[in-house]
């Protein structure tokens, strides 16, 4: 690894600052909240960075926040560990798709440091670029994965670059329509979580909105509707310590048996958290029998165009939104 400075900032201003000022003086500069991802890759010299400021230092940033007034929601901060954030009661009761996906991530010790932003904003896990390859996401012109291997790569939204959105909590987070508060030196905005990730078509060196500088120091969450049930569904390649091969958050709004509405969003499967718009129109205003759930699977993986391994991806996904559908509407 790299020999680099650590600073420790006392607030958000000053962290910022410090990103500034190193990189006016010619070096360069990352933010850094549990730093589980980050740290890998420059042990990786996947990045060296001549200055880590570290966020975590920073109080305030780690709690879950009730807004005042009816209908508010909730805010949680950008740097509380999933380990803390998926036993938040309130989380647990208005929003188990959150808790849920925070307790599918990694492992216990990895989720004692890891933290919402940072599993938000994680860098890809394909092989090509976490082992020195050239590729989009490095910098270069190459998908490596297009004529390599391909077995855990995107079937929906790839190209130029192919890559599979590692987060868990990112599904969940569009699936339960959060909005992200973003600081950086021009001051912060707000962002849905929608429009926070971003294809490769777009830039495919990056996977989200943010700037250089800026970090993503919040959550919003809308206020849970009553009959709001909420799911999250990881399919891995073994027990513990990886990444979803297929995965998907399930909200429904359920009234008398009928679904009022629905988000469905899928992980595992893009470049960015992928939502099913025809599945959740689908759903709306029926009710849950056995053949519409059925139908909903079948639509999930429309337009799937597999890659020369992964072509399980698409039978394994199909059954899978089925099951978590199927699931979910027989919670009484």
């Amino acid at each position: 690894m790299k020999s680099f400075t650590n600073a420790n900032p006392k607030n958000l201003a000053q962290a910022l600052t410090l990103v500034q000022q190193a990189r006016a003086g010619g070096k360069t500069a990352v933010l850094a909240g549990g730093g589980s991802d980050l740290l890998g890759q420059m042990k990786e010299r996947v990045i060296t960075p001549d200055v880590l400021v570290r966020l975590t230092s920073i109080k305030g940033l780690d709690q879950v926040k009730e807004d005042k007034g009816p209908g508010s929601g909730v805010t949680i901060g950008g740097l509380i560990t999933l380990d803390a954030l998926s036993r938040h009661p309130l989380i647990r009761r208005q929003y188990a798709v959150l808790a849920e996906a925070c307790e599918d991530v990694a492992t216990p010790q990895i989720r004692n440091v890891a933290t919402l932003a940072g599993n938000v904003a994680q860098r890809p896990w394909c092989w090509y670029y976490r082992n020195g390859f050239t590729c989009f996401k490095a910098g270069g012109n190459t998908c490596y994965s297009v004529s390599g291997e391909n077995a855990f790569h995107a079937i929906f939204g790839g190209g130029p670059s192919h890559i599979v959105h590692p987060s868990d909590t990112a599904p969940a987070l569009v699936a339960l329509d959060a909005r992200f508060r973003i600081a950086g030196p021009a001051g912060e905005r707000v962002v849905p979580a929608a429009e926070f990730f971003t294809l490769p078509t777009v830039d495919p060196a990056r996977e989200n909105v943010l700037k250089d500088g800026e970090a993503l120091v919040a959550v919003m969450l809308p206020a849970a509707k009553a009959g709001t049930r909420s799911t999250y569904h990881k399919i891995m390649d073994r027990e513990a310590w990886t990444h979803a091969v297929v995965s998907a958050a399930v909200v429904l709004h359920i009234d008398k048996d009928v679904c009022r509405e629905a988000r469905v969003v899928l992980g595992g499967v893009a470049p960015i958290p992928w939502r099913l718009p025809e599945v959740e129109k689908l759903l709306t205003g029926q009710r849950m029998t056995p053949e519409l759930v059925a139908k909903a699977g079948e639509m999930a993986v429309a337009g799937a165009k597999p890659l020369a391994k992964n072509g399980y991806k698409v039978p394994l996904t199909q059954a899978m939104v089925r099951r978590t559908i199927e699931g979910l509407s027989a919670k009484g």
